[in-house]
């Protein structure tokens, strides 16, 4: 998925300068809120992030990290229906990237 929105940054003309300082903190939030969820999981202790919010912030350019913190944790990389929405929550992600790249979405 990176490889294709870099392939995508050079087609269309490019990002905003701010799009990847956008997706290294988004990522790093995300990462974040999985693994404080991952940890309340285990210790069975109130849950501070519900799917929907882990969704959202993938969703906000998290993905990266969501997807890091899946298979470094093993959080959320089981469950069918989580990953479906996961994987939604890329492609629109993705296209909302390819958008912002080429010159219509730049003016």
């Amino acid at each position: 998925m990176l490889m294709l929105m870099l392939v995508l940054r050079y087609a269309l003309g490019g990002p905003p300068r701010w799009a990847g300082w956008a997706y290294s903190l988004a990522s790093a939030l995300t990462f974040l809120a999985y693994a404080l969820d991952a940890s309340a999981a285990r210790r069975r202790a109130w849950r501070t992030s519900s799917e929907k919010t882990l969704h959202m912030l993938a969703l906000a350019g998290g993905w990266p990290g969501a997807l890091m913190a899946q298979q470094v944790l093993r959080h959320k990389s089981s469950k069918a229906e989580f990953r479906a929405v996961f994987w939604a929550t890329v492609m629109v992600n993705v296209a909302g990237f390819a958008f912002l790249a080429n010159p219509y979405g730049q003016a």
